[in-house]
Formats: C-alpha cells, structure tokens, sequence
C-alpha cells in the first residue's frame, strides 16, 4: 500500500499510552455532544469573545443566554480542550484547539458542511453501509443521490455543500491551469463541471480555448445561469449527460486536447469509474490527455488532511450515492490502467491537498 513517509508514521503504529486512549474513545462516544458544543461556541461567538479571558457570568451577558447555558458550554469545552480557565479568577480563554475552530478557514468550512448536510443523515450510516444506498439523504430530499437535489436543497445545506466544494477545488485552480496549459489545447473537455467555475478560469486564462461541460441537465441550467456575462462565457458550451447510465456517451467532437475531470470521480463507485473511464478512453486520441484531479487521502502531507478526506467518504456513503469514497490512489491507478489508460505522472500537492493523474491512451 503507497503511504508518504508521515503517514507510515502515524498508520503503522499505536503510539499512545492506555489513558490517552482511553480518553479519545469517550470523545467518540460523545460525538454529537463535543460536535454541537463546538458549534454553538463559533456560532454564538463565544470563542471569539475569549480571546480575552471571561468569567461565565460575562460570556452568559455577552452572548445572551443563560448562566446555565453558559456553564454547560464552558465547562464542555473545557474537557475538549478548546478553552482553558484561570484557577484564580475563574476567567475563560481561548486554547489553540478553540483558536483553528474560530480562525482555521478549512474547520469551519467542514464544521458548517457537517452540521447542514450530513449531521441528521449520519443516522443512518449503518443502514447506508449494508445496503449500499444513501440512506441519510432522506433527511434533505427525496433523489436517488444528492447530485440530482443540488439545485433544489434547503437553503442553508446548499450554501455548506457548494462552500465546501469550492474551499477544496478554488484553492488548486492556478497550479491546475499551469499544467493543463502547458500543452497547446484548443478544445476542453470539463467531465462533472457543476457551476461552471473551472470553464471560467480556463477560457479567462486562455482566450482561444473552447470548453465543453457534461454534467446533468440541472447542473448545466445552473452553470448557465453562474455564468451567463462573465467574459469568455461565450466559449463554454453545455452537454447534458447522466454519467450513471452506462449507455451515456461522452461528445467525440470536435477532437478534444484535453479531458478534465475535478473531484468527479469520487463520487462514483469502481465499477462506475471503470465505465466512466472507459467511455472517455473511447473518444481520447493519440493527442488527447485525461487529466484527474482529487484529493487522494494516501498521498496528503499531514494527518490532519489524511483524517479529513477519509471521514469525507462517509458522507459519500451515507448522503451522497451510497457507494463512493475518497480513493486511495492505489485503487484510482488500478482503474485507469484497465480502462486502457496510462498514468505518465502524477502532480501532488496542488492547492489544498489535490493530486492530478495525468492519463494517455494506451
């Protein structure tokens, strides 16, 4: 199994004591408790007011609430190490874990995502992990995947879902563009292009360039709509497909240079990126490369990210299809090559994280 030199560290292992084991599994068990106490600290600006260090009765009149409120979360927090008191004064202050849930762009994004689109669903992992369904997506709509209910989730969980997706993808957009420009490319192919942002930093970064998005028709109604005025929207160009049904073709023409493929693949299964990889291999020629861009869990820097991308994967499981995940790039090449494709180099750390699987046909 590929694992950098710092993971091989942290996964080959056990290197905590019994106590310290002890105590993360009872973090665990009290999930839902330390994950909403967390939240309410940011929501309510508790955190932020113990930059400077509070006595309860002064958060509780600060923040509005009760004094019984105020203790509960204080003292929570406490035993989550997010604050720490002064024996003397009795006074709250900010702790680092506290400090990256207040400041820590990528925290709150997932603490957001996870209250407004996966927390009610997570329920139903287990029924979602048997059956191989999206079992929690029952909680925000009635679609077969969440794909289909993008335009139309509540409100709030729409915002988290798309505030998510864009943190993760926006951040690689420069060094992306470097490497799939540094080919003459006329003809784009945008597989999964969701809003449109991708298309628009290619044709505003290449004026010649004519991108094709496919993705399903209420995805392409939305990217019209994002797009519509912005410079360069005239070369971005709708297809319509639903890249489940295996009968769904990609457009051969004109000869594309370039097939892109962003955080699409993880939201399938392996046989379903097999066929999706097949079917792109169909229409590839000799000049055609395939680039793949995600955020491959094996191959991150730090733990931390390792840990995010693969708790990730159970909101594939649970909301998203039922039957995806954050890959392990072992499993992703693997696919490629049966689909009758060559990995000539992989690009790491791109933006936030993401590796990009630049594929030829064989």
């Amino acid at each position: 199994m590929h694992l950098n030199d710092n993971l091989k560290k942290q996964y080959t292992e056990d290197r905590m004591s019994a106590i310290e084991a002890q105590r993360l599994a009872q973090i665990y068990a009290f999930g839902p408790m330390t994950f909403q106490t967390a939240r309410l600290m940011v929501k309510w600006g508790i955190f932020e007011m113990l930059e400077t260090p509070m006595t309860p009765e002064e958060v509780a009149e600060k923040a509005g609430i009760s004094l019984y409120a105020a203790k509960c979360l204080l003292e929570s927090s406490l035993t989550m190490n997010t604050v720490i008191v002064d024996p003397e004064t009795g006074r709250y202050s900010l702790a680092k874990t506290g400090w990256f849930l207040l400041h820590d762009e990528s925290t709150r994004v997932n603490l957001d995502f996870n209250h407004d689109v996966n927390y009610q669903g997570m329920f139903y992992l287990e029924e979602a992990l048997r059956e191989g369904k999206p079992a929690g997506l029952k909680c925000l709509g009635d679609w077969p995947t969440v794909y289909e209910g993008l335009s139309t989730l509540p409100e709030q969980a729409q915002k988290s879902w798309f505030a998510f997706d864009h943190f993760y993808s926006d951040g690689s957009f420069e060094q992306a563009l470097e490497l799939v420009f540094s080919r003459p490319t006329k003809h784009l192919m945008d597989v999964g292009g969701n809003t449109g942002r991708w298309a628009m930093q290619c044709v505003q970064y290449n004026p010649d360039v004519e991108v094709t998005i496919v993705d399903l028709p209420q995805q392409i109604g939305m990217m019209r709509e994002q797009t519509a005025g912005q410079p360069g929207a005239d070369r971005i160009h709708g297809y319509a497909a639903n890249m489940l049904d295996d009968n769904c073709k990609l457009p051969s023409e004109p000869a594309f240079d370039a097939i892109w493929m962003s955080q699409f693949l993880d939201c399938f299964s392996e046989p379903q990126i097999l066929s999706i990889l097949r079917r792109a291999a169909s229409v590839m020629t000799a000049g055609t490369r395939l680039y793949i861009m995600e955020t491959l869990w094996d191959r991150q820097r730090f733990d931390t990210a390792a840990l995010c991308l693969a708790q990730t994967s159970l909101y594939f499981t649970a909301i998203a299809n039922g039957n995806s995940k954050m890959y392990h790039s072992d499993d992703l090449v693997r696919l490629v090559r049966e689909a009758g494709l060559d990995v000539d180099e992989i690009h790491d750390f791109l933006g936030l994280g993401h590796s990009v699987l630049e594929c030829t046909i064989r």
